[in-house]
C-alpha cells in the first residue's frame, strides 16, 4: 500500500475542522452534530484512491455550503421578523 497523499490529508483535516466549527451553531446543537460528522468521516476513512478521496472532499464542501446557506436563511428570517413585523 502506498502512503496517502499529504495534500489530500491536509484538505480532509481542514474541511473536518471547518465543519466542526460550523457545527457549533447547528440548530439541533453541537452534541447532535459532532457525532454524526465524526461517523460520516470515519465511514470514508478506508478510502485509498486519490479520486475517491477527492470525491469525498467535494461532498464535504457541498455539505459545508448547505450548512452555511441554512445559517444565512435563519439569520434572514430572524431579521425579517424583527423589522417587518411579519
Amino acid at each position: 500500500m502506498s502512503a496517502p497523499n499529504p495534500e489530500l490529508r491536509r484538505q480532509v483535516i481542514a474541511i473536518y475542522k471547518e465543519l466542526l466549527h460550523l457545527g457549533k451553531d447547528y440548530p439541533l446543537g453541537f452534541s447532535y452534530f459532532r457525532p454524526r460528522l465524526h461517523r460520516a468521516f470515519m465511514a470514508n476513512a478506508q478510502l485509498q484512491k486519490e479520486e475517491d478521496v477527492q470525491k469525498g472532499i467535494e461532498r464535504a464542501e457541498f455539505v459545508r455550503k448547505e450548512i452555511e446557506a441554512l445559517y444565512y436563511l435563519k439569520r434572514y428570517r430572524t431579521l425579517r421578523k424583527r423589522y417587518d413585523g411579519a
